[in-house]
């Protein structure tokens, strides 16, 4: 029998199958018992599981990446689902499917490589194009860049997700650039191709995703500065003279101060129009994605997704009689 997936689950659904955890927490309950907290997911969405009066020991059975099969029963809780669990079992991961549990980009790795290639080979600035040929020929740098997620929980938290997210941002300076003759375009191109690259090193993605020693440590910014000055200094191998330093100095802020603010982990305000530029293309990529998601991946019947604690709000979702009506029209 073919398994259900998470958008298929309904109130009072019982449940024997497979599932990703994708986050675990052991948690105290008012009464100061123990249960886990748990995200299961597979590449239809999450929903929650619950397992209640729960042990340090039962615990430790199992960690965030590893695949779980749960019996249970879906309850509807405060306007979203969740799996009250039963029973569970760890599986062997080499007996699974891990593509039937993570989810997608819209478009495959071949086909994201290719648009990423035929943008940045249209600047005419020889360090620039210099410095991407540089990463490019990299085949392990590749290799990572086509699986990488951009995130964990958040914006493109899937295999290919920081691909995706690249080509997306990139997608949108070439299609506005005609609008801001003052920005340059190909410093902006290059800070966008730039700017979350460490992440192929920052993050771990084998299975779960989680964060490397060094991402722990150190954190994308840093380490895509460093990245960046490695192949820097081959550029100048290349052309045989110096990359310039103004326009190295230019990239490493765009860099530091991608993510926009202090308060969200930029050392440094953007004080460049590329930089400006590229913080607001950034952020309009995240925040569509993962709006959209939120709205996409809920599996409620309300015409509203609960309460999401980091976007600090409800979505609406449309409402079930304009849907009908909609449909109505059409037949």
């Amino acid at each position: 029998m073919s398994r259900r997936t998470v958008n298929q689950l309904t109130h009072g659904d019982s449940v024997d199958d497979v599932f990703l955890v994708s986050d675990k927490q052991l948690r105290v309950n008012r009464q100061g018992g123990l249960y886990l907290h748990l995200e299961l997911r597979d590449n239809t969405g999450c929903v929650q599981g619950r397992v209640w009066n729960t042990t340090e020991d039962q615990s430790r059975r199992f960690e965030s990446g590893d695949f779980l099969h749960v019996k249970g029963k879906i309850q509807l809780f405060q306007g979203s689902l969740q799996l009250i669990i039963s029973q569970f079992e760890t599986l062997d991961p080499a007996t699974i499917d891990a593509e039937e549990f993570l989810p997608r980009p819209r478009e495959d790795a071949d086909r994201m490589i290719a648009r990423l290639r035929q943008v940045l080979d249209s600047m005419s600035n020889p360090h620039l194009r210099a410095l991407i040929d540089c990463f490019l020929i990299d085949d392990e740098f590749v290799r990572k860049l086509r699986i990488a997620p951009a995130g964990i929980k958040n914006h493109h938290a899937y295999h290919g997700g920081l691909l995706e997210h690249m080509v997306s941002v990139l997608n949108v300076a070439d299609r506005i650039m005609d609008l801001y003759p003052e920005v340059d375009r190909d410093v902006l191109l290059t800070g966008i191709f730039l700017h979350d690259l460490a992440k192929v090193d920052e993050l771990s993605y084998d299975r779960g995703f989680g964060y490397s020693d060094e991402g722990q440590l150190i954190g994308h910014l840093v380490m895509g500065v460093e990245m960046l000055s490695e192949k820097a200094a081959r550029c100048s191998d290349l052309l045989g003279e110096p990359f310039p330093a103004e326009l190295l100095m230019r990239l490493k802020h765009m860099i530091v101060s991608h993510h926009g603010t202090h308060e969200f982990g930029s050392p440094k305000l953007p004080m460049t129009l590329e930089a400006v530029v590229l913080h607001y293309l950034d952020n309009l990529d995240a925040k569509i994605h993962s709006f959209s998601r939120e709205i996409r991946d809920d599996p409620g019947d309300s015409s509203w997704t609960p309460f999401h604690q980091t976007l600090g709000r409800r979505l609406y979702k449309g409402s079930k009689t304009d849907e009908k009506d909609a449909v109505g029209l059409e037949a």
